[in-house]
This record gives structure tokens, sequence and C-alpha cells, in this order.
């Protein structure tokens, strides 16, 4: 199994910061998206929430169908819901890009990566602080990404857990060279390093971006924090 072209090509221009559009500013959406392509922004992250499997809702697929309106970026689209499957399709037709769900959602997901990928979208896994790593390890030559949760799911702006960066150099050793491996959660100037060490080529961020009063200094910051790991 080989990840989709334009995942390979996504992975060597790492470290790639993926902008989470769940810290922007909703009433300016297309221009928070302008300001952070302009800001050098090579992929967006999408986090869908249904309010079940964490406590909280957030961006549906009418978003996520006006987010691929206005950019053609890469929507990598996480899904922190109870059934996954029910929503890929319609995620996949309203222009995500990646589509990445929890092994906690879905024990058995040889089906559901395989129909992801059959789609044209490139399916990965997520797993929480508190999941095993070995939750994940009889999957992962069915991901093109694997994200790792350096918090818990569901609310922005919550401290990174250290911690995870175990399981993350597990990872980094048992994927295949040509799968992105990101982490999402309290990324910023003083975790970005140390994720970067263990193996991460996409860091996702919220507040550490949308939060800066200059986009571009914030983002050229965590890249160069980042590349100096490498």
């Amino acid at each position: 199994m080989k990840s989709f072209d334009w995942v390979r090509s996504l992975k060597e221009q790492r470290p790639l910061i993926a902008p989470s559009l769940l810290a922007a500013d909703f009433a300016r959406l297309a221009d928070e998206v302008r300001r952070v392509e302009d800001a050098g922004a090579k992929v967006l992250h999408v986090d869908v929430m249904d309010g079940h499997f964490v406590p909280n809702i957030s961006i549906g697929v009418p978003v996520v169908a006006s987010l691929r309106k206005v950019t053609k970026l890469p929507l990598d689209v996480h899904l922190m819901i109870s059934d996954p499957a029910r929503y890929a399709q319609p995620f996949i037709d309203a222009g995500a890009d990646t589509l990445l769900f929890h092994i906690e959602a879905v024990p058995q997901p040889e089906a559901l990566l395989e129909s992801i990928r059959s789609k044209g979208a490139a399916p990965g896994l997520v797993l929480n602080p508190g999941t095993p790593v070995e939750a994940v390890l009889p999957y992962l030559d069915l991901c093109d990404l694997v994200l790792t949760m350096s918090v818990q799911p569901g609310f922005g702006g919550q401290a990174f857990k250290g911690e995870v960066l175990d399981k993350v150099r597990v990872l980094a050793k048992a994927v295949r060279g040509d799968t992105i491996l990101s982490i999402d959660g309290g990324i910023g100037p003083d975790t970005v390093a140390a994720a970067a060490a263990a193996g991460i080529d996409l860091f996702v961020a919220g507040t550490a971006v949308f939060g800066a009063d200059n986009y571009t200094e914030r983002m050229n910051r965590l890249r160069d924090l980042a590349r100096q790991q490498y």
C-alpha cells in the first residue's frame, strides 16, 4: 500500500503547520483562510465534533463545502464523531481531502479505511492521549496519515500532554515512509520542537496561529523551531 501522490508530496514539504480552523474567527472564515494561505499554510485542519463522541459540537458538512469553494489547499478533516462510517461519503463529497477518524470509535477500522481510500480521500487514524499505541499498529499500512492527540479532544486551548511523544516515537519507527505523522493539541512555540524531534511531520495549531497578531511570523517561527529538529 502506498499513500496518494499528493500526500507523499506534502510530506516532502515538512515541517507542515496546519492551522486548525476551529480557532479561527467564524464570522470571517474566508478571510481567515486567505490569511493563513498568505502565511504559507500548505494544509488546513478541520475539526468535526458531534456532541456525542466529544462533549462539543463544531463544523459540519455545509461548512466543509463552503471552505472547498474558497481554497485549493488540502482539507484535513478530523472526525471526532461516534459514527464516522455514516458521514464519510458526505464529507468526501463536500471536499475533504483527508478523512481521519478515531480508533476509539471504530476499533476494527480496516473496512472504513479501505472505503475512504476507494472514494478518493486519504484515510487516517487518530488516537487519544490515553489510548495505547498498540491499538493502531495493526492498521498502519492502510493509513496515509496517523494523528496523535496531545490533548483530550473536544475543546481548543488545552495544555500539551508531553507523555504522548512516547507513542509518536513508536509510530515513527512503525509507519511507512510515505505516511504523514500528525499531532494535535497544545502545539505552539514551547512544544513544537519536542514533537518534531519525536518524528512529527504535521503540526495542527489552532490558538497558536489564530491567536497571534501576525500569522506569518508565528507560522514561520513554528516551522523554524520544528525544522531544527530534523
